[in-house]
């Protein structure tokens, strides 16, 4: 039994979900929405399937839907995703949505909710933890090798120019990073944030941010759109009482270093891995896998839920830099 694909949004990243999706034999595209005619039309005809402009048009088509990405954009990277996955969900059909889930966070809230109370699997495409590399530390965490965690530092950064609103770098680009934080240390309690302009900037484009996690884990955060060039993009690093371990480059490097030992560890390209770009594939193949086996909606590896803790971490440390305080999240 396979899958009857819908995408809404087919700007670069509606057309990365279009080819993974195509790129398995289990999944069937059947339709493609864009508000932009011509973008909806383009896509039916790259992926031979039929176009609509509207999500009401393409949920009152009769077109059997298993399930659904939404890759729309708008303010922020996030702000055009409410509505169509408002749409989908309240048709009974499961959704992928892209990051950040939305930077409102009762329209957030409002998406979470609706999805439980129809019991539908809602996910987000929350890439940076489905890595092997990051996979493979996760198993050392839950296995106890590193011994009780104490510290996580996470280091994420890019150049991007975007000037389009105050707080765009900490809301479009951080939901990754607190998602990988959060997933290797639990919820986060506190956090305490600091900004700064880089030159010429208009927006806050670079930041540190302290966290305490509820399980008494302390974290930092350091981001920057004015930063990167060809190395540089991520590297999270976990401190155990144990051992520690660190990823490089998002996911080319995982390395292990005990404690009470000179026996490092180093693991290069793990599973085949190796470039960030591949992390769409791993993601978007998990989301797949979880629906052709059913899996329940509250069992989902990154479910919308994680994301929504995310933007509330987010925008916590935007009140704790605007009230000069530590804030809880």
């Amino acid at each position: 039994m396979g899958l009857n694909v819908a995408i809404v949004g087919l700007g670069g990243i509606g057309n990365t979900h279009a080819r993974i999706y195509q790129g398995h034999s289990e999944c069937t595209i059947v339709a493609v929405c864009d508000m932009i005619e011509e973008k909806a039309q383009k896509a039916s005809e790259t992926y031979q399937c039929r176009a609509f402009s509207t999500v009401a048009d393409l949920v009152g088509s009769g077109l059997k839907i298993d399930v659904a990405s939404v890759c729309t954009a708008g303010v922020e990277n996030g702000g055009d995703h409410y509505t169509p996955t408002i749409e989908l969900l309240n048709a009974g059909i499961p959704v992928l949505g892209e990051k950040p889930i939305s930077n409102e966070i009762p329209k957030a809230r409002e998406m979470v909710a609706l999805a439980k109370q129809k019991n539908l699997r809602y996910g987000i495409n929350l890439n940076h933890r489905f890595t092997p590399a990051a996979i493979r530390a996760k198993e050392w965490v839950d296995a106890g090798r590193l011994g009780e965690l104490n510290i996580v530092n996470m280091t994420m950064w890019i150049n991007n120019p975007n000037e389009s609103s105050p707080h765009f770098h900490i809301r479009a680009l951080h939901p990754h990073s607190i998602d990988v934080m959060r997933y290797f240390c639990g919820d986060v309690k506190k956090v305490q944030a600091f900004f700064k302009k880089g030159k010429g900037r208009k927006i806050w484009s670079n930041l540190q941010v302290n966290m305490l996690f509820e399980n008494g884990v302390i974290g930092h955060l350091t981001g920057s759109y004015d930063a990167g060039g060809s190395y540089g993009l991520e590297t999270c690093e976990v401190v155990g009482s144990d051992a520690r371990f660190v990823i490089r480059e998002a996911c080319e490097s995982l390395e292990f270093y005990p404690r009470f030992s000179r026996e490092t560890e180093t693991y290069k390209y793990l599973g085949g891995m190796m470039s960030f770009g591949e992390t769409f594939g791993s993601r978007i193949t998990r989301w797949i896998e979880q629906n052709l086996a059913g899996v329940a909606p509250e069992d989902l590896d990154a479910k919308a839920e994680d994301a929504l803790k995310g933007q509330l971490i987010i925008e916590a440390a935007i009140r704790s830099w605007e009230t000069d305080t530590v804030v809880e999240v």
